[in-house]
C-alpha cells in the first residue's frame, strides 16, 4: 500500500514534533520534510527522530509550498501551530487546496467551517484529538440531549491543568461547559480554573516531574446544594501520544475522504470514531 504524505505543521513546537515522530513510526505514512513555522522562529531547520525537518517562515510559505506540491504530489497538512493562527493557517491551506487536519486549539468554528465549506478541500477539525476523550464528551453530549436538566441544583467546578507554554483555556473544557449548563448547571467559560504553573501543578495536584512539560489533567466536579451528594469526573493524561496516535487517525480518515473527492466538508473527531461516510 502506498503510504499516505503527511506534512505536519508547527515545527518546533512540542505537539507537531511528537506528531511528526509517530509519523516517521508509523508505515501507513511517509513524512513531507518540510513544516510551517511561526514568524519568531530563525532556525532553517529542526531535527525530529533523525529526519531534518526544513522550516517554512510566514513571508515565504505562499511560494515555497508550490514547490513543494509539486515535488510531493497530493499530502494531508496536520496542523498544530498557535491559536492566534488558527484562522490564517486554514485560508492558507484552503486557498491551496491543501486537505488539512486542524488539532490547534482556538478560533471561530462556525467561521472555520464557512471557509472550508466554501473551498475544494475537506477538512478535520477538532479541539481535541484523543479518541477516549472525544468518546467521552459524545457520552456527555448524549446525556445533555436526552437528561435535560439532570443536575439541576447542582454547583460545578472545572478544573484543568496544562504545561505552561499552552496559551489558551483548555478547548475540551469549553466544549464540556455546554454539556453541564444543558444538564443543569448555569456556569461560563471565564469561571474554568486554568493552571499553568509548574511547581503548583507538581506540588499541589501531583503531577509527576516529567510529564510538566507536556500534560491535560482534566476535573469536573458536581456538588449537590445541601454538599451531601458529589459526582466527579477526571481525565488526566500525562505526554502527547495520544493525541499524535488520533491525529494520524484523522489523517487516515481524511486521506479516504479525499479518494472519494469530498470538497467543502469539516469533520470531527466523532466522525473519525464512527468511520462516516
Amino acid at each position: 500500500m502506498t503510504p499516505i504524505k503527511v506534512m505536519v505543521n508547527g515545527i518546533p513546537g512540542n505537539m507537531a514534533q511528537a506528531v511528526a515522530g509517530h509519523v516517521l513510526n508509523d508505515k501507513r505514512f511517509q513524512l513531507v520534510a518540510h513544516s510551517l513555522t511561526g514568524p519568531e522562529i530563525t532556525a532553517a531547520e529542526q531535527v525530529v527522530a533523525a529526519t531534518a525537518i526544513h522550516l517554512i517562515r510566514p513571508d515565504t510559505r505562499d511560494g515555497v509550498i508550490e514547490s513543494i506540491k509539486e515535488t510531493e504530489g497530493s499530502f494531508i497538512s496536520v496542523d498544530f501551530t498557535h491559536p492566534a493562527a488558527v484562522h490564517a493557517n486554514a485560508e492558507f491551506y484552503c486557498r491551496h487546496k491543501l486537505p488539512f487536519v486542524m488539532g490547534t486549539t482556538g478560533g471561530d468554528h462556525n467561521r472555520l467551517e464557512k471557509l472550508v465549506a466554501s473551498s475544494a478541500v475537506s477538512a478535520v477539525i477538532a479541539p481535541n484529538m484523543a479518541k477516549q476523550i472525544v468518546g467521552f464528551q459524545a457520552m456527555m453530549e448524549y446525556a445533555a440531549a436526552n437528561f435535560t436538566g439532570l443536575f439541576e441544583g447542582y454547583t460545578l467546578q472545572i478544573r484543568e491543568s496544562h504545561q505552561q507554554g499552552k496559551a489558551d483555556t483548555s478547548g475540551t473544557a469549553k466544549a464540556m461547559v455546554r454539556y453541564f449548563n444543558a444538564l443543569g448547571t448555569p456556569f461560563s467559560e471565564d469561571r474554568i480554573i486554568k493552571e499553568r504553573d509548574p511547581r503548583t501543578q507538581h506540588e499541589q495536584w501531583k503531577i509527576p516531574k516529567e510529564h510538566l512539560g507536556g500534560h491535560a489533567w482534566h476535573t469536573y466536579t458536581l456538588d449537590s446544594q445541601d454538599k451531601t451528594v458529589r459526582f466527579q469526573f477526571s481525565h488526566n493524561v500525562n505526554g502527547r501520544d495520544i493525541y499524535a496516535r488520533g491525529t494520524l487517525d484523522a489523517a487516515a480518515f481524511l486521506h479516504q475522504k479525499v479518494l472519494a473527492n469530498s470538497r467543502g466538508k469539516v469533520f470531527s473527531m466523532i466522525d473519525v470514531l464512527k468511520k462516516s461516510e
